[in-house]
């Protein structure tokens, strides 16, 4: 209600308002004066009656002073009914607004089909947030905290608000349309339950959960997780490799940066029928594909395939290539 406020105070309409206050008072006391009164008297009985506090006349009072001041209090009782006004009128936008946007949130995820769901906005949410973004993958944040909730609202993303654990919130984020889900809760207890109930209301979900605590990550395997990481392994590794192999995990880094690079590494599914179904390796590598691996299953890769190498429907490919090369081969397939 604050910031509503605040933000109505700042309307062209509420400066007539104020203005409409401070000529009010400067006439009200130009009117005493030209009875002659002092100024300190004037400005004093012009105060006391917009305000309607009802103390005595400083002076007494003749038939015009005393219209006079009927007419001052008529305008202080209108400027208490316009400020009264102002503030309803806040309010009720915010409601209205509120609702409003509710409402369109609620529209658009109705209408999302492939999207990733983002459950928990903190720190490390908030960082997978911004990744999907940037690629330009549509998902929606659910989180419980209300803090959160206004971040990710202020950060523009689609929120649902809720305890992700239960299964109708996950069924308000689109749960059965949607291709993915990255639970990033600091409870792995609750993590177990989200992935749970993911992959009970969509089997074919690719999760991606995190683990705070050392052995939560087999647990949120036999939960249903596809993947799971835990961010003080994982930059542990990162800051091992960085320290053994530099030059590789520069160019890893560098490849997957949100810049503008001119090479890139991409992950693509041959799909039955496509324009990837049948191509040879070498086929792809005269067009400047470069085939790194060929992912046949679960972490199942052949990698650097020979040019005679046939791709098959149902295989995934890891490829390297300029940027332009591969954001049309995405397109493509």
């Amino acid at each position: 209600m604050t910031g509503a406020v605040l933000q109505a105070i700042r309307g062209s309409h509420v400066r007539l308002w104020l203005a409409a206050v401070l000529i009010t008072v400067a006439v009200g006391t130009a009117g005493y004066l030209i009875m002659g009164w002092s100024i300190g008297d004037a400005a004093y009985m012009t105060g006391i009656t917009l305000t309607t506090v009802g103390y005595k006349e400083v002076r007494e009072l003749d038939g015009l002073g005393r219209a006079w001041t009927v007419l001052v209090a008529v305008a202080g009782v209108g400027i208490i009914f316009g400020s009264v006004g102002i503030v309803a009128e806040a309010v009720l936008s915010e409601a209205v607004n509120g609702r409003r946007e509710a409402k369109r949130m609620i529209q658009t995820i109705g209408a999302l089909t492939g999207h990733v769901i983002l459950c928990g906005y903190g720190r490390v949410g908030s960082t997978v947030a911004r990744e999907l973004d940037h690629v330009g993958e549509p998902f929606v944040v659910v989180d419980i905290n209300p803090a959160s909730i206004d971040a990710a609202r202020a950060d523009g993303h689609l929120v649902v608000a809720g305890d992700a654990t239960i299964d109708a919130v996950l069924r308000e984020a689109g749960i059965e349309r949607a291709r993915g889900l990255v639970t990033t809760i600091d409870s792995d207890a609750n993590n177990v339950y989200v992935t749970l109930s993911a992959r009970s209301l969509n089997p074919n979900l690719f999760v991606v959960a995190r683990a705070n605590q050392e052995g939560s990550e087999a647990k949120l395997v036999q939960a249903g997780a596809d993947r799971v990481v835990s961010p003080y392994t994982r930059a542990g590794r990162q800051i091992a490799e960085l320290a053994i192999r530099p030059g590789v995990a520069d160019f890893i880094d560098f490849a997957l940066s949100h810049g503008e690079p001119t090479f890139t590494i991409e992950a693509v599914e041959v799909r039955p029928g496509g324009p990837l179904d049948g191509q040879s390796v070498g086929a792809l590598r005269d067009r400047g594909i470069f085939s790194l691996a060929v992912a046949r299953g679960d972490r199942d890769y052949e990698a650097n395939p020979a040019a005679e190498r046939v791709l098959r429907a149902g295989e995934h490919i890891i490829v390297s290539g300029s940027a332009a090369t591969l954001r049309d081969l995405r397109e493509r397939v």
